[in-house]
């Protein structure tokens, strides 16, 4: 067991970020640190898919001098996937914050529980 965890430090990293990030998104009450948590998430998950996407000995997917063996290169999807997933990840985060300002200006809170009641108290 144990030399499995140190021959893959690199997934249980992204693990316990992940978990960092999924506890802090379901506890925490403050708005900002709920997107704290699932930015947290997000950099778990690229890291997970950069480490499953390496592998030792490989080069970046350039062909240079002339090889063109699969066997030496690694695979570029995950890379793809990372990348597309920090732009996607920026776009979600820009309109949280966009959403959490408008939501301050209104209730002057970012408290959740604050908010939900105040927004009952409208309903009435």
């Amino acid at each position: 067991m144990g030399g499995n965890l140190l021959a893959n430090y690199g997934e249980a990293v992204a693990m316990i970020l992940f978990g960092i990030g999924f506890s802090n998104l379901l506890l925490q009450k403050n708005l900002i640190k709920k997107i704290i948590g699932l930015n947290i998430m997000d950099t778990a998950t690229y890291l997970f898919l950069a480490e499953k996407g390496f592998i030792a000995g490989r080069m970046a997917p350039i062909v240079v001098d002339d090889i063109t063996s699969v066997e030496a290169y690694i695979n570029p999807v995950p890379s793809g996937l990372v990348l597309t997933g920090i732009v996607v990840s920026v776009s979600v985060t820009a309109l949280m914050l966009s959403l959490t300002i408008r939501l301050y200006r209104r209730y002057h809170t970012l408290d959740m529980d604050e908010i939900s009641t105040m927004m009952k108290k409208e309903d009435r």
